[in-house]
């Protein structure tokens, strides 16, 4: 594995900047993912640092080499993809063995079975790798996809939204096998998704993408606790942060807008709004609210009812303040 630098990388297609001057440090074994909505510069990210995009201007460094020359073969990374692109006449086993066996890495018979069979087990589908790929449910296919990856042992893996075709039970048992597969091979990997869920559980560090800008990067807590603009308060937390006038609450208060998390609004004084209905969701309450026209979510104890039009008295904690334009006032 290996460190990779991005400074100052471009790239422009027609008049859409896709990517805006990007600066970022992936470092030796981390799980870094980029999050944000489509159109934001994710993929194009990858496809610079892979060598599948050539570069307007800046320079990405594996190793601490210069790869800007250096063809996508020649940078030694491997990209899994959002389909799963595999060949559907061959088994698994030589879906999975088929980098091993281009010309370039020229692996010998006896390490690509002995590879081939260490990702299938890690992977949990050695009981596969005799079926053709058509055989498979859609989750097999996909780490069929991703073994085919991790079967090299390239400076980087990247890795293109490749749980988005997935339901939603799939998507959830494959973040936990993709975190303990980083987490035995040590591997450093760059993810790209605009699912929430996936960056917060998986990454270690989370670059924040919009129109093609790096607009904050650091671990998943830094960036939900400390949010550098309202867009980026706005990529984490489920339900989503409340922004809200703070003219709506009494006191003195920096800024114009005022964001509050679900759960950092307190119930029993302050002021009154009125509960437009509550969802029960097992462990606890999410609670919609209208304060003066504005909505609120809040979060709240599961075992009381809230019938609608009743009236609640709220109080903010720990609130985030941002100026008019969205960025943090600190």
């Amino acid at each position: 594995m290996a460190e990779v630098s991005l400074t100052n990388i471009s790239k422009a297609f027609g008049k859409t900047q896709a990517v805006d001057d990007i600066t970022m440090t992936i470092e030796d074994g981390a799980f870094v993912v980029l999050l944000g909505p489509t159109g934001a510069g994710k993929t194009t990210t990858l496809r610079l640092i892979s060598g599948l995009e050539k570069l307007d201007s800046g320079t990405v460094k594996i190793g601490g080499r210069d790869v800007g020359g250096d063809t996508p073969a020649q940078r030694d990374v491997a990209m899994v993809f959002q389909q799963y692109s595999l060949y559907p006449h061959l088994t698994v086993r030589d879906n999975l063995a088929f980098p091993l066996r281009s010309p370039i890495l020229k692996t010998p018979e006896d390490v690509i079975t002995e590879k081939v069979n260490k990702i299938a087990e890690v992977l949990q589908i050695p009981h596969k790798l005799g079926n053709k790929a058509t055989e498979l449910s859609g989750g097999e296919m996909q780490r069929v996809s991703i073994g085919r990856a991790l079967v090299r042992d390239p400076s980087i893996y990247l890795m293109d939204e490749p749980l988005s075709s997935l339901d939603a039970k799939l998507r959830a048992d494959l973040r936990v096998e993709l975190k303990r597969i980083h987490a035995d091979l040590g591997s450093t990997l760059l993810y790209v998704t605009h699912d929430q869920i996936e960056a917060m559980t998986m990454a270690s560090h989370i670059g924040v993408l919009e129109e093609g800008r790096l607009v904050q990067y650091g671990t998943p807590k830094e960036i939900y606790e400390d949010p550098r603009s309202v867009y980026v308060a706005g990529r984490l937390g489920l339900p989503r942060i409340n922004i809200l006038p703070v003219s709506l609450f009494p006191g003195d208060h920096k800024g114009t807008q005022i964001g509050l998390r679900p759960e950092n609004i307190r119930q029993g004084d302050g002021i009154e709004a009125t509960v437009i209905r509550a969802e029960h969701l097992g462990d606890h309450t999410r609670l919609h609210l209208d304060l003066q026209g504005h909505a609120i979510t809040t979060l709240t104890d599961p075992h009381q009812a809230y019938a609608p039009n009743t009236t609640i008295k709220i109080n903010p904690q720990s609130p985030l303040y941002f100026d008019a334009s969205g960025a943090r006032v600190v």
